[in-house]
């Protein structure tokens, strides 16, 4: 379970649609109080942040309606809340970048 703190227009087609399914993960799981994966790194990050991981998923639809991808999965902005910006990774930025670079995948960081 991943969700970069990399801009979206760097990933490559991979790791953009698989970060906005994780991402459709992490929000169901914060939402509905569900079990699985709640203890997970990936989520826990994202407890209490609930209005930078809907703005994160709006910059993740926004970059694939501009490759030409039909996007309707949208979030319910009324469950929005908390902290608009996302300050704890469980990988640094640099760290990050670094992993994707290692993947030879053609993200471009």
């Amino acid at each position: 379970m991943r969700i970069w703190d990399v801009e979206p227009k760097r990933l490559c087609r991979n790791h953009l649609l698989g970060e906005h399914r994780e991402l459709h993960a992490v929000w169901s799981i914060l939402t509905n109080n569900k079990k699985g994966y709640s203890c997970h790194p990936e989520t826990l990050r994202w407890k209490g942040k609930l209005l930078a991981l809907y703005f994160r998923h709006q910059s993740l639809a926004k970059e694939m309606k501009k490759r030409g991808y039909i996007h309707k999965s949208n979030l319910e902005r009324r469950f929005a809340s908390g902290s608009r910006i996302q300050s704890s990774f469980v990988d640094s930025h640099k760290r990050q970048r670094e992993i994707l670079r290692n993947k030879n995948c053609g993200c471009k960081v």
